[in-house]
């Protein structure tokens, strides 16, 4: 039935902001019943800014008139879906006017709040106007109980995102959560990515942009250009050796060189000296590392050289000889040898001077011991160690043998621990290719000799013959070189072939540079007078 014509009793105000306006029943009378639905309407939004809004007509009610546009109110946000209590939907409350009320609740039913989400629409302005129409646009009624369909129903651009009936957000929701889970893990890995290349980029800049790198010269081809030290070193070297040797009493060690295939090897009689006894023995190291025994073929004390031989020892590579004689001062020279036992050490300098008498040795009381050298004199350091070893001229080919020092404590052999001052002396090779072949080929050496004997106590210039033998015999050898010369003691000879004598031992150092049958030019002083002689040397047996 329709409503009293009774005038409406003025609506309750809402208790609080954004609650929903319902309508208080009057007195013994119900409240008329809003028209029938399948569902709760939708507000119907306005299509365009101060669109009227319209509300569905009311059965046997007619219709008020809408807002004016420019009072037009925000769309009120939907219901949830629920059932009241009498079985009839909600219905929506009208917008607060100053006439009758636009739908009223029947007794027993709870109005359906909206979610706390939900926006809160305001109240239309007040109107001098009947309560709004419900009715649909075209001024069409619906018929009662026929649900209301409006052309802005799917969409409202200021309500919330529809709730399901279950109450979980709708799909859009759902996916904006996952969207954002994504970006959140996107971003996390991204961090992750960028501080891992940021700490690799961050280790490379700081060993490299920030580190100090030295200029250095790129490599070079191995080679050496013919007569330098590192080309003379390269082809000598597989040809020097390095002895240790030991004894009962002593022990030593030195260097040699290797002469043929066969084995034998060249060095120092000093060095080899220990092991003369039965219980000696000597070590051969080869320039590859490879050791092996070796035993002495021949030594002699006077021109201080000796041969060794190794047995077995295959790819032996011989030394090339040069000629001592053509060696001139300021030449440059290579040494090799084993100073203190640190095998293949190669120095350089010149020859500072040749001819040079020395005598070396004397350790024994008769002294059977002391070698007598015309020797190469170099600055090339030589120590300890180096005797036996090789001086080589720029072709790397020998023209002497190492054998003595002049050190600073006034030591002239090697014997000791003296390091090298610059004063160094080498057998000239012309003399120790002669011996070395003597010792190879029958054991000993022969020593030249003018069959005098020389008083070496003398102290002028020159070397003077004696008045007697070591044995009390005659000075002057019967039957000797020096008898057939012409020779009688008491004779001072100043000059061999040319060059001055100053003492007894120079002469022996200028007659061991020769061989035996060499002949000799002497000069004489005999009364104050200066003779001529011509000599032609004899041998003896060396020791």
């Amino acid at each position: 039935m329709a409503a009293p014509s009774h005038p409406a009793p003025p609506p309750v105000p809402s208790s609080a902001a954004g609650a929903p306006v319902v309508s208080a029943p009057v007195g013994g009378v119900p409240a008329p019943m809003a028209a029938p639905s399948h569902a709760a309407p939708t507000p119907v939004p306005s299509s365009a800014a101060g669109a009227p809004v319209v509300s569905a007509p009311v059965a046997g009610v007619p219709a008020p008139m809408a807002a004016p546009p420019h009072a037009a109110p925000p769309p009120e946000p939907p219901s949830p879906p629920g059932t009241p209590g009498s079985g009839a939907p909600a219905p929506l409350a009208a917008p607060e006017l100053h006439g009758p009320a636009a739908s009223t609740q029947p007794p027993g039913t709870s109005a359906h709040l909206p979610s706390a989400a939900a926006a809160v629409p305001l109240a239309a302005p007040e109107a001098q106007t009947a309560p709004a129409s419900t009715q649909p646009p075209g001024g069409i009624p619906s018929a009662p109980g026929a649900p209301v369909s409006t052309p802005w129903q799917n969409y409202d651009p200021w309500a919330p995102a529809p709730l399901q009936q279950t109450g979980a957000v709708v799909e859009g929701k759902d996916k904006q959560r996952r969207v954002k889970r994504g970006l959140v893990g996107g971003a996390v890995a991204l961090a992750l990515a960028a501080g891992g290349v940021g700490g690799v980029v961050g280790a490379y800049v700081e060993r490299n942009v920030g580190a100090v790198e030295l200029p250095q010269a790129g490599k070079e081809p191995a080679g050496r250009a013919p007569g330098s030290v590192a080309a003379i070193a390269a082809r000598a070297l597989p040809s020097v050796v390095t002895l240790h040797v030991t004894g009962s009493d002593d022990s030593g060690t030195g260097t040699g060189v290797v002469l043929d295939d066969q084995g034998h090897i060249l060095t120092n009689n000093h060095v080899v000296e220990p092991a003369a006894g039965s219980k000696g023995g000597i070590s051969v190291t080869f320039n590859s590392g490879d050791t092996a025994k070796a035993s002495v073929v021949g030594r002699d004390s006077g021109y201080d050289l000796a041969v060794v031989k190794v047995s077995d020892v295959r790819g032996l590579k011989p030394m090339a000889l040069g000629n001592s004689d053509n060696v001139q001062v300021g030449d440059p020279v290579v040494a090799i040898g084993a100073p203190f036992d640190l095998a293949g050490t190669v120095t350089s300098g010149i020859i500072s001077a040749k001819e040079r008498p020395i005598t070396a040795g004397g350790d024994s009381s008769d002294g059977s011991d002391v070698s007598y050298v015309d020797a190469l004199q170099t600055d090339a350091p030589i120590n300890p160690g180096n005797s036996g070893g090789p001086l080589l001229d720029s072709r790397a080919r020998v023209i002497g043998i190492n054998s003595a020092i002049r050190s600073a404590d006034s030591t002239s052999d090697d014997s000791g621990q003296a390091g090298s001052i610059g004063l160094g002396f080498a057998i000239p090779v012309n003399q120790a290719k002669r011996v070395a072949e003597e010792l190879i080929n029958t054991g000993r050496a022969t020593h030249p000799v003018i069959g005098v004997t020389l008083d070496m106590d003398y102290t002028g210039d020159g070397a003077r013959v004696g008045t007697k033998a070591s044995g009390g015999g005659p000075a002057v050898s019967a039957h000797g070189p020096g008898e057939k010369a012409g020779l009688k003691a008491g004779d001072v000879i100043t000059d061999v072939d040319g060059q001055r004598v100053h003492s007894g031992e120079e002469l022996i150092v200028k007659t061991r540079a020769h061989r035996p049958g060499d002949r000799l030019r002497l000069t004489v002083w005999r009364d104050g007078r200066e003779k001529k002689i011509s000599l032609v040397l004899g041998s003896a047996d060396g020791d």
